[in-house]
């Protein structure tokens, strides 16, 4: 039986990446920096307002300085390069970063949810201008967050961790500030409390596919972009492929798709078999966007039944008539 393998490491440009990481490392770096300064303004002005949707989204702010700390020193670490027993580099941290700020999402809305209802039950006097003045400043602050992460947040999961909880900052400032109006209009001091309910249900809710997301690539399923059965009967589909004896499909971050097949064919030659094997290499990178791919060929013709070239015979025969001797 006959085996070939075909690796093809498919890795982009290193100076490409290094600048992208560098960015990436920069951006985070400057909005941590402006997060933790608004955080201490808004923290202050919500004790001294008696707001609990201010101190709410204040604690929050908190959380998404610790949690894009997370990513900073994740996408840090993820730069450097693969050595060792790290064969892949170090590339995966950053989706444990983004399962840790999806769970930090979660148990932060579940914290503000039953603060709010504790309010509900015993309702606070509460100043609306300055509660105002400060929510308008938060909003600014996430704004430009949400300009600096977005371009990036598409393909890095770590940073779509990252812009999520800028998101759910966001949405915590308008909530803010529609309290703050309603309380200073209207003497509504309920709304403080309802409006931190409807910020934690959107934080809980935006938190929810990013843990999907995270944990279906540390648990190495196959992304819901390419169905491993398809993918199958894409390889079954050309002539010389008689059987898929096993496929892996897995993810090692957002973007880096990985393939391992065994495969038995019916190839008469070894320029057929490396002429398959680049056809199915090119098929599976320009079909399903795979390009990090090792493939196995069995040939299941038995070696007596395989032709063999005259000079490798030769070789043999003399050999075996050596041993005899």
């Amino acid at each position: 039986m006959l085996l070939e393998q075909h690796y093809n490491c498919g890795c982009p440009d290193s100076s490409a990446n290094g600048n992208q990481s560098r960015q990436k490392t920069q951006l985070l770096s400057i909005t941590v920096c402006l997060l933790a300064s608004f955080f201490i303004a808004e923290w202050s002005v919500g004790l001294w307002t008696g707001s609990l949707s201010l101190q709410a989204d204040a604690e929050h702010i908190l959380s998404d300085v610790a949690a894009l700390g997370i990513s900073l020193f994740a996408s840090w670490l993820a730069q450097q390069p693969a050595t060792g027993r790290a064969t892949f580099g170090h590339r995966r941290i950053e989706i444990m970063a983004a399962l840790v700020n999806g769970f930090s999402l979660l148990v932060i809305a579940l914290f503000i949810c039953w603060e709010a209802i504790q309010r509900f039950q015993s309702p606070q006097g509460i100043s609306g201008l300055p509660m105002l003045a400060v929510a308008v400043v938060g909003l600014i602050v996430n704004l430009l967050n949400m300009t600096l992460l977005h371009p990036h947040s598409h393909d890095d999961l770590n940073l779509r961790g990252a812009w999520l909880h800028i998101i759910a900052d966001t949405a915590s400032s308008l909530g803010v500030i529609v309290a703050a109006i309603a309380i200073h209009l209207w003497d509504w001091l309920w709304a403080d409390a309802a409006i931190s309910l409807v910020v934690a249900g959107f934080m809980g809710l935006s938190a929810l596919p990013l843990v999907r997301e995270s944990l279906s690539i540390l648990l190495e399923y196959a992304p819901k972009s390419i169905h491993p059965t398809e993918v199958e009967i894409s390889l079954k589909s050309f002539p010389n492929v008689l059987q898929v004896e096993k496929l892996y499909l897995w993810r090692i971050n957002r973007k880096q798709v990985m393939l391992c097949a065994h495969l038995v064919v019916d190839c008469a030659t070894v320029e057929e078999r490396d002429r398959l094997l680049a056809q199915l290499h090119t098929h599976l990178e320009q079909t399903f966007g795979i390009d990090e791919i090792t493939i196995q060929l069995n040939n299941h013709k038995p070696w007596a039944e395989m032709p063999i070239h005259p000079l490798f015979k030769q070789n043999l025969i003399s050999m075996l008539s050596v041993e005899n001797k």
